[in-house]
């Protein structure tokens, strides 16, 4: 955290985002004797910690450049970034490099086999790329979150570059946590509501201020944690399913950045699900062959995503509603976005494409997935469980 608050504060500029510095190299080379003295950390430690603030930075300048109000970038989690060469996994312990050499914390698997950890990483099909390790004062717990790559070969998720493939839109929001291309909803209501009641449980346990009061609070904390988890899990699975029901090849969610920006209403919770939402549909479809593609958010609200129209307009959509000012078609709001998000990719892939199964409007070397209908928003399937 410090290391990473240094490098930042060497990096920003309050003058210009031109002025702010961006190469890593060269940051590396200004700070990095000066860091490891201060700190005595191993220097993969110190260069995660500056590769993690020159990306925060570039973040914030992305920002900055379209007019947003930003600030430099400060770090406040207990976090510490390992890659392959100072965190090594083996089946009921890791060994991490620490300022007092390596330290093999163990812990204890489920009972049910094969669990997550012995499928991603222990599995010879995929390969350790990086893990961030996390305090939790609250609880007094560390979380170590782990991510890996799988290995190609015959059961390889397919090559996004192949010539002939079909891509299931996916948009996020609040009312509807999840729309697919293929017009199925997975409704917010549910996730909400329970969120809210978590948070009431939550203000009424903090105004007692007992230590009775306080242990109850850290259980209600591991309650929802785990009850939010699995919710998102059931979520991702579905949208897994989704996909391989109806032959796809790739899921395309749209970028999550500035997300808080383009969704004012959203809570801190519905952030959370769209990022883990991401984060799970992303290492469960290739388990399916199924790839996991991300597109630019730009207008996917806004524009028809009638192939033979396209028309962009901020009075296209009113609510959750979207009504095309120029070709008239009036469809779900979030469904119109789904098929946008799925179209943005299919064009990123080709020039030639079609809308859906059944146009027959000449050969297309990515295919949108969509439903053969229009969907007023009242159609939709309910979460239903692993």
């Amino acid at each position: 955290m410090s290391c990473a608050n240094q490098t930042a504060d060497y990096c920003w500029s309050d003058t210009s985002y031109t002025e702010c510095k961006t190469n890593k190299r060269q940051v590396r080379d200004a700070l990095y004797s000066e860091l490891r003295a201060e700190t005595d950390l191993q220097a993969q430690l110190v260069q995660a910690a500056i590769k993690r603030a020159v990306e925060a930075v570039k973040g914030v300048i992305e920002r900055w450049k379209k007019g947003q109000r930003v600030s430099c970038p400060t770090f406040t989690a207990e976090t510490m970034d390992y890659d392959t060469r100072s965190a090594t996994s083996y089946r009921n312990k890791v060994s991490l490099a620490t300022v007092e050499g390596r330290v093999e914390p163990s812990f204890v698997l489920p009972a049910d086999s094969p669990t997550p950890y012995e499928r991603y990483v222990l599995s010879e099909d995929y390969e350790f790329r990086e893990s961030t390790l996390r305090y939790d004062a609250v609880n007094d717990e560390f979380y170590l979150n782990i991510s890996t790559r799988r290995i190609d070969g015959d059961e390889a998720p397919a090559d996004t570059g192949h010539p002939d493939q079909t891509v299931l839109g996916i948009d996020l929001g609040v009312n509807s946590l999840a729309v697919s291309s293929t017009g199925t909803f997975w409704q917010g209501d549910d996730y909400g509501h329970w969120c809210r009641e978590f948070d009431k449980r939550r203000g009424e346990m903090q105004q007692r201020g007992t230590q009775a009061a306080y242990n109850a609070l850290l259980r209600l904390g591991k309650r929802e944690e785990a009850w939010r988890k699995q919710y998102i899990h059931t979520v991702a699975n579905e949208i897994v399913s989704e996909a391989v029901e109806h032959d796809c090849d790739v899921i395309a969610f749209e970028e999550l950045n500035d997300i808080r920006e383009r969704l004012p209403h959203a809570k801190w919770h519905h952030i959370w699900a769209f990022r883990r939402l991401f984060e799970y549909v992303s290492y469960k479809a290739p388990e399916r062959c199924v790839s996991v593609e991300q597109v630019a958010p730009n207008h996917t609200s806004q524009r028809c995503s009638r192939m033979d129209c396209g028309f962009t307009h901020d009075d296209n959509r009113h609510g959750e509603r979207f009504c095309c000012q120029k070709c008239g078609y009036d469809v779900n709001a979030d469904y119109n976005a789904a098929k946008d998000i799925g179209l943005r990719y299919a064009r990123k892939r080709t020039h030639r494409l079609r809308s859906s199964p059944k146009s027959g409007n000449g050969d297309a070397e990515v295919d949108l997935r969509v439903n053969g209908g229009t969907l007023n928003g009242e159609s939709h399937r309910p979460i239903t469980g692993d």
